[in-house]
């Protein structure tokens, strides 16, 4: 990798902007020439539930891949989910990190719940939008903030960035993403360039993971076992079957570890000569042993009687 990386995440919940604030902020790195990295990341998808996106930026290839483990820069647009582990908005944050919060707390109420290492400023939230649940525009605010912060992205590229990731929702929606990005970048016009990029990862000290060899363990050991001790043995599950297994003896090759390991009851094991043997008492009929089976000697037949085959 050539040159320093710009690396910025940003916080907040599902509904609020944050992908959308990501691309807008990527593109317009873009148009500056930049190479950029942007994409969002969280787990559930809905609307409240915490997310980040995360960009990066460089003059040179950038060769790192996956989230963001230490940012110069981050950005939450609601301040609910710094208390929130999952959220991990402190994760990485060093003393040359800045972070900015879009809060209705001043500043220094931030800094003593925090005790930052580094840089920490607030953007106090527009009056339409104190108290709403929406939101609406602290996505664009933070990419709009973001941009000034690196000093690197020009308001024309921010302004051109915004009108090409909104294309489509119409012009009232544009127009109000727009104001509320410049809003942004000239409230923080006096920490423009306060995020530097930090300088490339090495790969010299990279330090290998190390692999754990997991032996292969006998079938008894290694699957649930319907025979073991302090199981329900005694119960017949085997009638709650309405299709049962059966092994085709001259078709089974005795890799009988195979469909063994793979019933969730341990019904299956291996007769003296190495076939597959059903406990037709506690197979269930789940069929999962006629998928695992790679010579496609189990079949699955449906029951026609109680009578149990030997």
């Amino acid at each position: 990798m050539s040159g320093a990386v710009y690396r910025v995440r940003l916080h907040g919940r599902g509904g609020q902007g944050i992908k959308t604030a990501g691309r807008v902020l990527g593109t317009a790195l873009f148009l500056e020439g930049f190479e950029v990295q942007d994409a969002p990341r969280y787990g559930a998808e809905r609307r409240g539930a915490p997310i980040f996106a995360f960009v990066r930026a460089a003059r040179g290839p950038i060769l790192e891949r996956g989230a963001i483990q230490r940012p110069d820069l981050v950005l939450v647009a609601d301040d609910t989910v710094v208390v929130v582990p999952a959220a991990g908005v402190l994760a990485g944050v060093t003393s040359r990190t800045v972070m900015v919060l879009c809060s209705e707390q001043p500043e220094d109420v931030w800094r003593a719940r925090l005790a930052p290492k580094g840089p920490l400023h607030v953007l106090p939230l527009p009056l339409e939008d104190r108290g709403a649940t929406s939101l609406r525009h602290v996505g664009m605010a933070c990419a709009g903030a973001a941009a000034r912060l690196l000093g690197v992205v020009s308001l024309a590229s921010l302004r051109k960035a915004i009108e090409t990731e909104l294309a489509g929702v119409g012009r009232a929606a544009i127009d109000s993403s727009l104001a509320a990005a410049e809003r942004s970048f000239v409230a923080l016009s006096e920490h423009a360039g306060a995020a530097a990029p930090g300088e490339p990862i090495a790969a010299s000290g990279y330090e290998r993971p190390v692999f754990v060899e997991l032996l292969c363990e006998p079938v008894l050991e290694a699957t649930a076992m319907v025979h073991g001790a302090r199981t329900s043995e005694l119960v017949k599950t085997g009638l709650w079957r309405t299709v049962r297994p059966e092994v085709h003896a001259e078709l089974c090759h005795k890799c009988h570890w195979i469909c063994a390991s793979s019933c969730p009851d341990g019904a299956i094991s291996a007769s003296e000569s190495g076939v597959a043997r059903v406990d037709y008492d506690h197979c269930k009929g789940c069929g999962v042993c006629v998928v695992a089976c790679p010579h496609h000697a189990i079949a699955a037949v449906p029951e026609r009687s109680t009578e149990v085959p030997k």
